[in-house]
């Protein structure tokens, strides 16, 4: 019979690189600046969300925009795959499988940061994402606390329960979380009890709700810019 003869020898996994475009902006004049980084949402790529992101370069700073490392397949065959959107990690709803996910992405970024490092003068680094981007940059900096100073969260909860009650770690951040009355994507309720627990923790953490939906429209950023020089970040 058909299929009695087959004998599987070998399985296992390996590695598929895939080349992922990164941007470094510096606005300014020369000398040390503070670093932020840019994380996408779901289904852009970097070179939509750079020209969202434009009237961020009015700070003086360097900016890295990163793009996620999973396309994200165009049905209508009518894009470049250079202009597919992307995605930072792969959900199936299994918290395990998202964490694993976050950490990988995580560790691309931070891959990327370490190689830059040595080649700009860097005095503080924020971290700037916008939904599934807000997911990983609250990931990034609260499993990376000793590098980042400021994380700012548009659309998405930031996921305290990975410090494991260990808040004394980001005391010294500054967080802010941006969020739409009106998104019905990510609901603003859960991402306030986690503004308020962090704040009940000592930490620098502050809400900014707005009369907005998910869309990441010039209100939002605004208010993330107004943000970004309260503390302490200069206007070019």
């Amino acid at each position: 019979m058909a299929g009695k003869d087959r004998e599987v020898l070998v399985s296992g996994k390996t590695s598929f690189k895939v080349e992922v475009p990164y941007s470094l902006i510096e606005t300014g004049e020369k000398g040390e600046k503070p670093l932020i980084i840019y994380l996408h949402g779901f289904g852009e790529n970097i070179d939509l969300f750079k020209k969202r992101c434009d009237s961020l370069l009015n700070l003086k700073a360097y900016h890295l925009f990163i793009q996620g490392p999973y396309p994200i397949y165009d049905r209508s065959r009518k894009k470049n795959v250079s202009d597919w959107g992307r995605a930072w990690y792969l959900y199936d709803g299994n918290q395990g499988q998202f964490i694993k996910s976050l950490e990988l992405a995580s560790e691309f970024i931070q891959g990327i940061i370490d190689k830059l490092l040595p080649v700009i003068q860097v005095n503080r680094i924020g971290v700037m994402g916008y939904s599934m981007g807000g997911y990983l940059a609250g990931y990034f900096a609260l499993t990376r606390w000793k590098h980042v100073n400021d994380l700012a969260v548009t659309g998405a909860r930031i996921k305290t329960e990975i410090l494991n009650e260990n808040f004394e770690n980001i005391q010294h951040m500054n967080i802010a979380a941006f969020h739409g009355k009106n998104d019905d994507k990510v609901q603003s309720g859960p991402q306030a009890n986690e503004i308020e627990m962090l704040k009940e923790n000592g930490v620098k953490a502050e809400l900014n709700l707005l009369n907005e939906n998910h869309s990441f429209s010039e209100v939002y950023l605004n208010q993330i810019f107004k943000w970004f020089k309260r503390s302490g970040y200069e206007e070019v």
